[in-house]
């Protein structure tokens, strides 16, 4: 057995994503509030589907029933936040405006950004918030971290076959 298949025993994994998405919401509102580079809509949607993978991941790092179908469900969530990193990438970074796009459209809905304005209230435009992180886009970040869960909950579930 390698490590890597020892490692994807138990919960480990699960609990390794619920952290990973965590950080990366910390890492963000420090950048925001100890920097000032302040999040627009899609910056805030890829936190919120973070937030929602470590609630995902969180009970399958627990309990082993949930650990195959929440590993799929992971899968899917971080495959949709890539999709929101590409997008911002691509096309958002170039707009003046986010107003109703879909970040924005999911954000109200969720009223979140109500709720917890310092977490998940768009501050920014996404051509503003088109910001460098180390020589990288931002996005690029969570890109590159949607992509390892993802990897990850695969491996879990694909593990969790066997």
């Amino acid at each position: 057995m390698t490590h890597w298949s020892r490692w994807l025993e138990g919960g480990r994994p699960h609990a390794a994503i619920a952290l990973a998405a965590l950080a990366a919401v910390g890492a963000a509102l420090v950048t925001q509030h100890g920097f000032g580079m302040l999040p627009c809509a899609w910056c805030v949607l890829q936190r919120m589907i973070f937030v929602v993978i470590a609630l995902v991941a969180l009970p399958a790092a627990a309990v082993a029933a949930l650990r195959r179908p929440l590993a799929a469900l992971t899968a899917l969530l971080a495959t949709g936040g890539a999709a929101a990193a590409l997008w911002q990438h691509f096309v958002a970074a170039s707009s003046t405006s986010c107003k109703l796009t879909l970040a924005d459209r999911i954000i109200a809905a969720s009223g979140l950004d109500a709720l917890l304005p310092s977490v998940f209230a768009p501050w920014a435009s996404c051509a503003d918030a088109a910001v460098r992180l180390l020589g990288l886009p931002y996005e690029a970040w969570s890109l590159a971290l949607f992509i390892v869960i993802a990897a990850v909950a695969v491996a879990a579930l694909l593990r969790g076959r066997r």
